[in-house]
């Protein structure tokens, strides 16, 4: 099935969930989060990934592998009068399991540690220009490549990954499930941005439920009083402190609107966010 979503000058096109284009004439920020390894590819423009205190750049011709199960922040930029184009191969467990299972175990490179990056800036060679240029005219089209040709495109992309970094192989071939990752040390980390509870629990390696359950661990109140008290206290410094604006702090945040951070706000501190500044 084909994906198409256009607004303005930002177009996305899915096919069966394998690869994905993008297109803009401005700065797009997001939030990148899969339980899928990911291998991108810059056609132009420039894309700018944050890990943590780690920021990797990539320009047009760039090839980069970013490891599942990690929450990272991208920048995709239009450079000049290039506009932004990147596409992206998605590899999923059954896709892997059933790769692993057909391959001759002895041609496996042997004792080698799993490595702790989770993005793999891979050098440009001839499997990597070849695997991606075969996908740009379907981008230029209207023409839907075949489960067939996704498959193989899929397959070519696991054997590009192992012939560029054998730092990949225990990588690609960990078939683990999600470790849970710290609650406290996550919404520390990301109170102020716009997530579900739903999204926090998946991010974190957990069920919704067990998300809840281990959350009553850590606080008497609940994941969503948690987040409001924490997004006014960071509000009340940024406003008393800093001498920032209302109108620049509720969103910041991650507030939606004005009134409800305003209503929040006074029932919290006992006064309104304007009067903090007088």
């Amino acid at each position: 099935m084909m994906e198409v979503v256009q607004e303005d000058k930002l177009k996305t096109l899915s096919y069966s969930g394998v690869f994905l284009s993008c297109f803009s004439d401005f700065s797009e920020k997001c939030i990148h989060a899969t339980p899928e390894h990911v291998l991108v590819y810059l056609y132009s423009g420039e894309q700018i990934i944050e890990d943590r205190n780690n920021k990797i750049k990539l320009k047009a011709g760039d090839c980069a592998f970013i490891r599942r199960d990690h929450r990272l922040k991208m920048y995709k930029n239009s450079k000049g009068e290039e506009l932004y184009k990147g596409i992206s191969l998605t590899f999923n467990r059954t896709v892997l399991r059933d790769f692993y299972s057909k391959m001759n175990k002895s041609e496996i490179p042997k004792e080698i540690k799993i490595s702790d990056k989770t993005v793999f800036k891979l050098e440009l060679n001839p499997a990597i220009q070849s695997l991606f240029q075969s996908l740009i005219p379907y981008f230029d089209s209207n023409v839907k490549p075949t489960e067939g040709i996704i498959q193989l495109k899929v397959l070519e992309g696991i054997y590009t990954l192992l012939n560029s970094n054998e730092l990949l192989y225990p990588i690609l071939f960990d078939f683990a499930e999600p470790w849970k990752i710290d609650l406290l040390e996550f919404l520390n980390d990301n109170y102020m941005e716009d997530l579900t509870m739903e999204q926090i629990a998946s991010f974190t390696g957990r069920s919704l439920a067990t998300f809840k359950r281990d959350f009553k661990k850590i606080s008497n109140l609940t994941p969503q009083k948690w987040l409001i008290k924490k997004r006014l206290e960071t509000a009340y410094i940024k406003l008393k402190e800093e001498g920032q604006k209302v109108q620049d702090v509720y969103a910041e945040v991650g507030f939606k609107n004005a009134s409800h951070f305003s209503t929040a706000f006074k029932k919290q501190y006992g006064i309104s966010p304007t009067e903090v500044q007088n």
